[in-house]
């Protein structure tokens, strides 16, 4: 039978010439779930999952406890699609016309591809060498992969549309080593995801478990759930004017993955404050209030980074308003107090995006009803 009471052995604990493999607790919480297989060991229950440090079998994904992390999977599998059933054309067009775009607009485009080419590929791997480390519950694991799958599509997007337009791709791919605004956020990110893909880092101890729910509301509060949002504005707003209309769609399918993302983390860091409540210190909400506080400080940046004039009927300015309208939602989601009194949203337009219900069916060229999700107007 397996004994979850007994305490974790290290590996140089165990008896000469054997494997951890052999030893039921001989690795921590979160590796992999199951170190052995046992006869008759007993059935796991409800009560025994958690979302991080549980030593239940990892493997067993009914019965559910937490319905919302595999609810949310199957709305995503559901909302699938592929880069390349986006027609590219009248983008090819207009980026190779001579008067079809301003210099401005073709820097909104180009810093935007070039941020977000990196980006994604960063957020796959802190889930898969990171996070989905020390989540330790089968249906949120399940979710995570999906989360992968769709973070390697929107590369794949972001590359397609690239490719298409033919732009020179060591260019834009190296934006995040030569553009500051840029440069800046990824080592702002990365401070924050370090720790967790270091293979000595184990929570289990309060003060690792803080560190964890810490490098989650980095993860998705801030890098997510408010690093994207210039980008994703400024390539709507052309698709809104009927410009580069093929990139604002791939914007549009992703701008959808990636707000179910943020639900789902939203969902995970409330879970853990729930089953772990003293990690949620007054001290330690004033250390996430600051760190959002830098996060829209470094997103402001990058909206006068990308926009040093007016363009498309917006400005930098409009911006600070507007991350800072992001950020007190931000807060509100996991429970603190918003950080920036009055702040409105300068683009309600966005809300109506973001909440989509309708996707057009590529092959049969006529807009269905989706399953899950909000209202892309394809008319």
């Amino acid at each position: 039978m397996l004994d979850f009471d007994e305490p974790v052995a290290t590996r140089s604990s165990l008896p000469a010439g054997m494997s951890p493999l052999h030893n039921s607790s001989a690795l921590p919480y979160g590796a992999t779930g199951l170190e052995t297989v046992e006869m008759g060991a007993r059935r796991i229950q409800v009560d025994d999952k958690q979302i991080i440090n549980c030593r239940a079998d990892l493997n067993q994904l009914v019965p559910f406890k937490y319905k919302w992390a595999w609810d949310k999977y199957l709305d995503a599998c559901a909302n699938h699609w592929m880069p390349n059933e986006i027609n590219m054309n009248a983008d090819v067009a207009l980026w190779k016309s001579r008067d079809g775009l301003t210099d401005d607009e073709r820097l909104i485009i180009k810093r935007n591809l070039g941020f977000f080419s990196t980006a994604d590929s960063l957020v796959a791997n802190n889930l898969v060498l990171a996070v989905y480390r020390h989540l330790t519950n089968p249906e949120c694991r399940q979710y995570l992969l999906r989360q992968a799958f769709e973070e390697a599509l929107h590369t794949h997007a972001y590359q397609y549309a690239i490719e298409s337009m033919g732009m020179e791709e060591s260019e834009l791919f190296n934006m995040y080593r030569e553009i500051p605004s840029i440069h800046d956020k990824a080592v702002w990110s990365l401070k924050y995801t370090d720790s967790l893909s270091d293979p000595n880092f184990h929570t289990g101890t309060p003060e690792n478990d803080q560190r964890f729910l810490r490098d989650l509301c980095a993860f998705y509060v801030c890098f997510e759930g408010i690093f994207f949002f210039v980008g994703f504005t400024q390539i709507l707003s052309m698709g809104r004017r009927n410009k580069m209309v093929g990139t604002a769609e791939q914007f549009q399918y992703i701008l959808r993955d990636e707000s179910m993302h943020l639900n789902f983390g939203i969902d995970v860091i409330n879970q853990i404050k729930s089953e772990n409540p003293h990690l949620w210190s007054k001290a330690f909400q004033d250390e996430i209030c600051s760190m959002i506080r830098e996060a829209v400080e470094l997103e402001i940046n990058y909206a006068y980074d990308t926009m040093p004039r007016g363009v498309l009927g917006m400005n930098a300015d409009m911006f600070v308003d507007y991350l800072r309208y992001i950020a007190n939602r931000r807060c509100d989601q996991i429970g603190l107090p918003e950080l920036y009194a009055g702040a409105v949203n300068n683009f309600p337009w966005m809300s109506e995006i973001i909440d989509l219900k309708k996707e057009k069916n590529f092959f049969e060229t006529r807009v269905t009803e989706y399953k899950t999700g909000g209202a892309l107007n394809w008319d």
